[in-house]
């Protein structure tokens, strides 16, 4: 059975290894979107072999348009969609190889299946963190062909599967914050598209909710009840930035619902 790789990029260039390394001599093809790199990302993906199909578009705010595309052009019977920060474990290949063969090979209730959850590790500050609600980091990455569709309504949006979805034990590995400065950029940038968002919807939004409520619900849960104190220093940084995210939300609707 043939199995797709699909990757959708913008100036990736510090991160596309993480796939293609893990990836290229495992898939059969590598369907890869790009919006207009400039940093050398293509060239980079280019040099791993004529696998790679680069498919030129525009880089767009919703990013999953670009994500949809990638899964329209995969040609394989099975599908793994990747971030560009994202890498398959010699774990999870080995786990994907069996699922393929005993989908092909053996009875029905694994023909049913036609899509997984993958457990992701997220790499945070000097380690992965496996507490704090973040891991097991569930998410649907592979699928057969033709069963899954990106609705481009959010950017914490996951595919929608036309059939039954199982699990994969073996861990998928996500580096997209291999320092702080990285991570503050990602977190400024998914603050301000669910800005977007609200915006577009006029959504109303409370200053006690988002400066009081929210941000102490979500550290507790997720520094105590899911006990994200095990994951040490970068465990708090996390629950912390994560639980400010609300204030940053809110301060920028305020400031766009205010300008002149």
């Amino acid at each position: 059975m043939k199995l797709s790789l699909c990757l959708a990029v913008y100036n990736e260039i510090n991160f596309i290894h993480y796939p293609l390394d893990s990836a290229y001599d495992f898939v059969d093809e590598v369907i890869i979107v790009d919006g207009g790199s400039t940093d050398g990302t293509i060239e980079k993906a280019k040099s791993y072999g004529s696998k790679v199909k680069i498919i030129s578009t525009d880089n767009l705010p919703m990013f999953h348009i670009n994500k949809q595309k990638a899964l329209e052009a995969a040609t394989g019977d099975w599908v793994i969609q990747l971030d560009a920060d994202e890498a398959l474990s010699d774990n999870l290949k080995k786990e994907i190889t069996e699922i393929i063969r005993n989908n092909k090979e053996h009875g029905a209730h694994d023909k049913l299946l036609v899509a997984y959850w993958l457990p992701r590790k997220n790499w945070f500050l000097t380690r992965f963190l496996t507490k704090g609600g973040i891991y097991p980091d569930y998410t649907i990455r592979m699928y057969k062909r033709g069963v899954a569709h990106f609705p481009c309504k959010s950017v914490h949006e996951n595919v929608e599967i036309k059939g039954e979805v199982g699990y994969l034990k073996n861990d998928l590995l996500h580096y997209a914050d291999p320092d702080f400065a990285r991570y503050l950029y990602r977190w400024v940038r998914y603050a301000k598209m669910d800005v977007a968002f609200i915006l577009e919807r006029k959504e109303k939004l409370n200053w006690f909710s988002y400066f009081i409520w929210k941000p102490l619900t979500w550290f507790f849960l997720t520094y105590f009840r899911h006990r994200g104190y095990v994951d040490g220093f970068p465990g708090f940084v996390f629950a912390l930035f994560s639980a400010l995210r609300n204030w940053i939300i809110y301060i920028f609707v305020w400031q766009e619902r205010h300008k002149k």
